[in-house]
């Protein structure tokens, strides 16, 4: 945690990047196993990485997975399950995922296009939610801003629940997005990057100075 503010790193595919965000204060490791992704990597290859890999929880990213893939997951080792889908998917679905991985372990991340919130019905399912840039054309991973205002709201309207914000953070704008969301858990991936899935340390460096300065900014304007 870096000034009460949850921090998840994203699209690693290296011990040695996990090993940086690791003592960078990074809560989370998220390791995305969705094979559209330049940031993917195989279970087996997290299997292969698992026993250099420092002790923190380790996120799988998914994609609205079969039974069968989301099993796998779990038995790799997993300690959260990030899962992506779209705002229309069959809701017995999404509580299978609950029941298969428990609920307190579920990240669901739906994809919203502008007009649509969070289904009420999803709320019960999981303890904590993911609102990412909305890509017409694809889940996440787009780099580019997201919705500060929604995310905001949701946060005011079920302060209950855990919301990420992610979608385009980077040292340059993280200040901004606290001031605007309130958040107190956010995920980096793209902005810290020098390619797909290869962190660059003085960018990661860079954004958990900034996250922090802004952590205590945020503080005292509370």
């Amino acid at each position: 945690m870096i000034g009460g503010i949850q921090l998840k790193v994203c699209g690693l595919t290296s011990p040695v990047d996990a090993d940086v965000a690791d003592r960078s204060g990074a809560d989370f490791l998220g390791f995305i196993l969705h094979p559209a992704s330049p940031r993917h990597i195989t279970l087996k290859q997290f299997r292969s990485m698992a026993p250099r890999l420092p002790g923190r929880h380790k996120v799988a990213i998914m994609v609205e997975p079969a039974p069968e893939a989301l099993a796998a997951a779990k038995d790799a080792g997993f300690d959260r399950f990030q899962i992506h889908f779209r705002h229309d998917f069959p809701l017995a679905q999404i509580e299978a995922w609950s029941r298969a991985v428990g609920d307190q372990r579920l990240w669901l991340a739906p994809k919203l296009p502008p007009a649509v919130d969070v289904a009420e019905a999803w709320l019960p399912l999981a303890p904590t939610f993911m609102l990412d840039t909305f890509r017409p054309d694809g889940f996440g991973g787009s780099g580019q801003t997201g919705d500060w205002g929604k995310f905001a709201r949701h946060r005011r309207a079920h302060p209950e629940k855990t919301w990420i914000l992610a979608g385009g953070l980077d040292p340059d704008c993280i200040g901004d997005a606290l001031f605007e969301t309130r958040a107190r858990f956010v995920d980096v991936n793209s902005g810290i990057e020098s390619g797909p899935g290869v962190k660059d340390h003085a960018k990661l460096k860079a954004f958990v100075a900034a996250l922090r300065e802004a952590a205590v900014g945020a503080e005292r304007s509370r």
